[in-house]
Formats: C-alpha cells, sequence, structure tokens
C-alpha cells in the first residue's frame, strides 16, 4: 500500500510540476564548434519556449577560446546547479558552463587528464554530489599534440595521431574537476587487449555501475567493443566484464553505447551502435545475463533514451527517430517514429524536465539542424513540433549553418550535445 501510495503522489507531483510551470522560459544549450575549424567552440543558446515570438531564434553564446577540440557529449541534461559539463574530445579536455543565467553563458573552468586517463566523454551526476565520468584511454605523452587542436571537424571523430592508445577508465570527480577516486577498466582476464570506457550507469540502490566500451576513435579498425562491464560503485572495484552475443544479423553485438536503467529499477537496456538491443539482468549477481532483445535498421544508431516505458532510439538508416513500447522488455513493440529527409542522420537526443518535448540534433546534413519532437508520454505517440523552424523556412528544424552567433561567429557550426533548460 505504501509504494502504491508514493506512485500516485509520485504522478500527482509530475502533473503538477508541468501544470505549474506553462509560462517558464525555455532554451536549448547547444555544444558546437566551428566546421573548418578556424573559430573558437561555443556553447549556444536557443530561445525553446513555444509562446516566445523568438521560438527557435539564438539569443546567446559563450566561446571557449579553443580551436578544433571537437565538442561532443555533454551531460545528457542540465545540473541541478545550472551548470552542464562538456567534453572536446579531440582535445581531451573538459569544460564547465555556468548557465544559471541563460542569456549570459559563461566558462567556470576547464580541466584535461585526470588520475593517469585522458579524453573523457561520458559525465553523469550523483546524489552525493559527486559526478561520475568514463575516460576513454591511460594518458600518454602527446595526446594533447597540436593537430588534435585544428584538424577539421566532421561528423564522427577522426584522430589522426599514431598513438598506440591503452584501457582508460572510471574516475569519480567533483564538477570542477576535482579527484575523488578513479580506477582501471583493465580486466586481467583478458591479457592485454585494451577497453575504452564509453558511458556509464550508476546504480546507487545495488552499489553497482555498468559501462560500456566503444572507441570513439575511428581510425582504431581492431576494437569490436561488444564488452559490457560491471562495477561496485563505493569503491570503482571493476568486478566483472561479458560480452554480449551476437543476434540474428551477426554483428549486432558490437560497439556497446549507452546504458539506461530500466523502470522497475532491477535490469538494463544496452544499445550498440550496429542498432542491437540487449536486456542486461541479475546485475548484482556474480554472473550477470546479456540477452539479445532486438535489432533496428542499419548501422551508426545513435543517442537514445527511456521516457517512462517508452525507449526513444535515432536510427539513422532510417532517417527516423523510433519509439519503443518496453513495459515488456523482451518484446518491445514500436509505437511511433518520425521520419526525416534523407539527407538527415538522427544522433543525439535529450529529453525536457516534463518528459513530453525532445530534442534531435542531425549529423546528417549541410546545414546541422535541431528539430524539438514532441512526446506523448499516455501512448508514445512522436510528432515533430512544426513550430521550431527557422523564419524564412517553409519546413521544420533550426539551422546551425549559416547564422551569427552572437560572439561574432558567422560559419559552419557543427551542433553535437543540446540539452533543455530547467
Amino acid at each position: 500500500m505504501a509504494r502504491k501510495t508514493l506512485s500516485i503522489l509520485g504522478a500527482i507531483s509530475a502533473v503538477a510540476f508541468m501544470a505549474a510551470q506553462p509560462n517558464k522560459p525555455s532554451y536549448l544549450y547547444v555544444w558546437a564548434g566551428d566546421g573548418d575549424g578556424k573559430a573558437s567552440d561555443f556553447l549556444g543558446v536557443i530561445d525553446a519556449t513555444p509562446s516566445s515570438p523568438h521560438y527557435g531564434e539564438i539569443v546567446a553564446s559563450a566561446p571557449t577560446g579553443t580551436v578544433g577540440s571537437h565538442p561532443h557529449h555533454t551531460e545528457a541534461e542540465l545540473g541541478p546547479n545550472g551548470h552542464l559539463l562538456a567534453n572536446g574530445f579531440r582535445a581531451a579536455r573538459t569544460w564547465l558552463f555556468d548557465l544559471t543565467n541563460p542569456l549570459k553563458p559563461n566558462v567556470v573552468t576547464s580541466f584535461g587528464d585526470l588520475a593517469g586517463f585522458s579524453h573523457p566523454h561520458t559525465y553523469v551526476r550523483m546524489s552525493n554530489g559527486h559526478v561520475l565520468t568514463t575516460y576513454q584511454y591511460k594518458a600518454t605523452a602527446g595526446d594533447m599534440s597540436a593537430h588534435h587542436m585544428s584538424t577539421p571537424m566532421t561528423g564522427m571523430i577522426s584522430m589522426s595521431d599514431t598513438l598506440t592508445h591503452t584501457t582508460g577508465g572510471l574516475v569519480e570527480i567533483d564538477e570542477s574537476g576535482r579527484l575523488i577516486r578513479s580506477a582501471s577498466a583493465t580486466d586481467p582476464a583478458f591479457g592485454q587487449m585494451p577497453i575504452y570506457p564509453y558511458s556509464v550507469l550508476p546504480i546507487p540502490s545495488i552499489d553497482r555501475a555498468i559501462s560500456t566500451t566503444t572507441d570513439m576513435n575511428e581510425g582504431d579498425t581492431l576494437s569490436t567493443a561488444e564488452w559490457v562491464q560491471f562495477w561496485r560503485l563505493s569503491d570503482l572495484k571493476l568486478l566483472r566484464s561479458i560480452a554480449l552475443m551476437p543476434g540474428p544479423r551477426g554483428d549486432e553485438h558490437k560497439f556497446t553505447g549507452e546504458p539506461r536503467l530500466l523502470p522497475r529499477g532491477k535490469s538494463v537496456y544496452i544499445h550498440t551502435f550496429n542498432c542491437g538491443l540487449y536486456l542486461i539482468q541479475n546485475i548484482k549477481d556474480p554472473n550477470p545475463t546479456a540477452t539479445f532483445v532486438m535489432s533496428f535498421e542499419g548501422k551508426n544508431c545513435g543517442v537514445p533514451i527511456l521516457a517512462g516505458h517508452y525507449w526513444l532510439q535515432t536510427v539513422p538508416e532510417a532517417h527516423a527517430v523510433v519509439a519503443m513500447d518496453i513495459a515488456d522488455p523482451m518484446h518491445p513493440r514500436e509505437v511511433s517514429r518520425v521520419k526525416f529527409s534523407d539527407d538527415e542522420g538522427p544522433h543525439w537526443l535529450s529529453i525536457d524536465r516534463t518528459g513530453t518535448r525532445v530534442v534531435m540534433n542531425s549529423s546528417g546534413s549541410e546545414a546541422n539542424r535541431l528539430y524539438i519532437i514532441n512526446l506523448d508520454p499516455k501512448n508514445g505517440r512522436l510528432t515533430l513540433d512544426e513550430n521550431f523552424r527557422d523564419k524564412s523556412s517553409t519546413t521544420p528544424g533550426v539551422a546551425m549553418t549559416g547564422k551569427t552567433w552572437p560572439h561574432g561567429f558567422t560559419g559552419k557550426a557543427i551542433p553535437h550535445g543540446t540539452v533543455f533548460s530547467r
């Protein structure tokens, strides 16, 4: 009865939250760089208030002073203190932005290698105020060489150096980069095989964390990255590493991506960049299990999100975002999809605090557009926000290219991590 009461109260609170803020200003924070690799990387701010006369317009920006770092992942959502962590992956560097005043974004600090590791990728804030991060590689002299900072940007990360990267690890920090603890992802069971932590999911209720292992260096043609690692969260002790098994196509298990805790808190979905979807169970047991559930069309499936019992997946091959009802995790069923033009490659997704609006960036078109997708939490139906568009356009979507940003940049902006204000 107590659980049922809490569930009802939670639902009432969610409804009250959405109802209480219908006119609260909303913004999108866009982590972007110059496609020509000549101007500073920057954090841009776009008006995302549907009722605003400036809906979809650029309202502020803050340059980092660094060129060609390849702005990549940010946190999946804005921190509760109005701060946002973002990595410039090629530069192996993290920036911390203060967005408490959306119209005056600024850089608080930045930091590089920590605990002997380099190239941070994913940041997850925990209830204790710390941030759990993945660092892909062991730090090596030369990781910060100049060509990392000046190579023109592309949709993928191409690292031209000849360094042989070795296994990275997990690093727990405060948001300014102060080290709390760290641990290598090296697993003696694998011998000298390198493992490159990609994303991580802390599960404090059972003192566990799960990490994935895709190498962001597209020049690494040897790593197949089918590994999932299990850690004790309290001291970052690596407990076990397992390999995902192939699905019917034979390669769905490769390039493990984003882990998401399912609604009951006892199992996890992990997507792969080869468009597989796997169910991880018995997480706290000595022998956790991984079961192939399904695959999506093609390869290069990007960042998914979990909204209630709906799984939203970017599927570039289909030029679509797909919504799956996962109330039965072993038998998900498609309930909706939004299709885009054939020059669009949906990649990044992030959802707002109401659970009803999703931002998507596309890595396909020359315009480098952002889109807002509306999600009906009752049935999982997705609809494109037709009003989020450039003033002169007849189609939805806001282009990043060809705009003048407040800090003076006017070139080809390539966005990646993009999140809503709180």
